[in-house]
C-alpha cells in the first residue's frame, strides 16, 4: 500500500516543519515541500495528497505584489477546505487559512516574539486537537498581524496581544497564529538569521534576544512535548493514515 502524501508550502528556509517533521514521518507520510521562496510560479495540485500544511513567513499575507504565490495559495487551500481535506496553517498560514475562509487580517498594536501565554477559549478545553493544552499555556510566538475569525469558524484560543491564536474550521481545518513547532536550535537560528535583525533592532529594549534564549532553557522541553502530544493527535485524526491500519488478529 502505498504510503499517503502530505503537501507542505514553504516561504523561507529558517521555517521548516521543524518539530512536526519527525512526527509524520514516523507516522508513514510521505512529505512534498513546495519551497515558493525559489518557487514563486509554482501552483501545485492537491490531488493525490492527506494534508496540506502552510507554514510561517516573514511577509505580510496581503503582500500580493511583492509576493504573488499567496493568491495561489489561498486558492489552493480554499480548494483544499472545500475537499474536506486536512488543513493545518500556521502563522502566516494560519492568516492564509483565515483570508481563504474570508476571515481578515491586519496589524496587532504590538509584535508577539518570544515566550507568551495563549488562554484556551470553552471550545478549545473541547477540542480533539488542542484540548493537549492547559487553559492557560505559554508558547513561543513570533508575528506582528493578527486574525480575524472567518465566518463559521470555531475560536480556539486567545491572548492578550492577540485575540485569534488558535481557530478550527469544520473538522479538518486548524490555523495556529503560535509555533508548536519550534525547537531550541530553530529559536536560536531565528534569533540569529539575518533576516530577522531588522526586526529585533527595532524591538531592542523590549524583545531582548538573550531574554528569550535564558526563558527558552526552561520552557523549551515542555513545548517539545506538547508538540508531540497535540500534532499526534491531528495525525491520529486522518481516517486512512497508517496509525489506522491494524494487524490482522491471530
Amino acid at each position: 500500500m502505498a504510503r499517503p502524501k502530505i503537501l507542505v508550502f514553504q516561504h523561507v528556509p529558517y521555517e521548516p516543519l521543524g518539530t512536526l517533521d519527525p512526527l509524520l514521518k514516523e507516522a508513514g507520510f510521505r512529505i512534498r515541500y513546495v519551497n515558493f521562496g525559489r518557487e514563486p510560479e509554482s501552483r501545485p495540485s492537491i490531488d493525490g495528497y492527506e494534508a496540506l500544511i502552510i507554514l510561517g513567513g516573514p511577509m505580510n499575507c496581503d503582500q500580493t505584489e511583492m509576493h504573488p504565490n499567496l493568491i495561489s495559495e489561498i486558492e489552493i487551500i480554499r480548494e483544499a477546505v472545500s475537499r474536506d481535506i486536512s488543513v493545518l496553517g500556521i502563522c502566516l498560514g494560519a492568516q492564509l487559512l483565515a483570508k481563504a475562509l474570508g476571515g481578515a487580517v491586519s496589524r496587532n498594536a504590538t509584535r508577539e516574539i518570544g515566550w507568551y501565554d495563549v488562554d484556551l477559549t470553552t471550545a478549545g478545553i473541547g477540542d480533539p486537537v488542542l484540548s493537549t493544552f492547559a487553559r492557560n499555556q505559554k508558547v513561543f510566538q513570533w508575528h506582528e498581524d493578527g486574525i480575524i475569525l472567518p465566518p463559521g469558524s470555531v475560536h480556539l484560543a486567545t491572548s492578550t496581544g492577540s485575540n485569534v491564536q488558535a481557530f478550527r474550521h469544520g473538522e479538518h481545518a486548524y490555523g495556529l497564529q503560535f509555533h508548536l513547532e519550534m525547537n531550541r536550535s530553530l529559536i536560536e537560528r531565528w534569533l540569529t538569521v539575518p533576516a530577522n535583525q531588522k526586526i529585533l533592532l527595532e524591538e531592542q529594549g523590549r524583545v531582548e534576544p538573550d531574554t528569550i534564549r535564558s526563558q527558552s532553557l526552561e520552557l523549551i522541553a515542555d513545548l517539545e512535548a506538547l508538540s508531540r502530544k497535540t500534532f499526534s493527535r491531528w495525525i491520529d485524526r486522518f481516517e486512512i493514515g497508517p496509525r489506522r491500519q491494524r494487524l490482522p488478529s491471530r
